[in-house]
């Protein structure tokens, strides 16, 4: 039994070594995988509410979207679906203004 394992040390040592790395590997990915659909899921939060937003006001800034674009490029690379595409294009076509005129009162102070 140990002539077995004396003769055999490197594989054994090899074979425990490629399991190790093997499950490291996957836990990784899984964390990877995750880490995607929850960098996902907050690009498709952020599109929807400022592309509705801008939709409902019928105006958006420059810088806005220059904001919007980069938040798309980022949510349709990893695989974003096509309503983030179809906000998007809707709001390529809202006239863009050098200053906003319109706010939403959520977020200004109410009087």
């Amino acid at each position: 039994m140990w002539e077995v394992i004396r003769d055999n040390l490197v594989q054994i040592i090899c074979a425990g070594a490629a399991s190790f790395a093997v499950g490291t590997l996957v836990r990784i990915m899984r964390q990877f995988k995750s880490l995607v659909i929850a960098v996902r899921a907050n690009g498709h939060d952020r599109l929807f509410r400022y592309g509705q937003f801008y939709i409902e006001t019928n105006q958006i800034t420059f810088e806005e979207m220059e904001t919007l674009t980069e938040i798309y490029q980022g949510y349709h690379g990893l695989g974003g679906n096509g309503t983030g595409t179809e906000i998007f294009e809707k709001c390529k076509e809202l006239p863009v203004v050098k200053e906003r005129t319109k706010w939403n009162p959520y977020y200004v102070e109410r009087k």
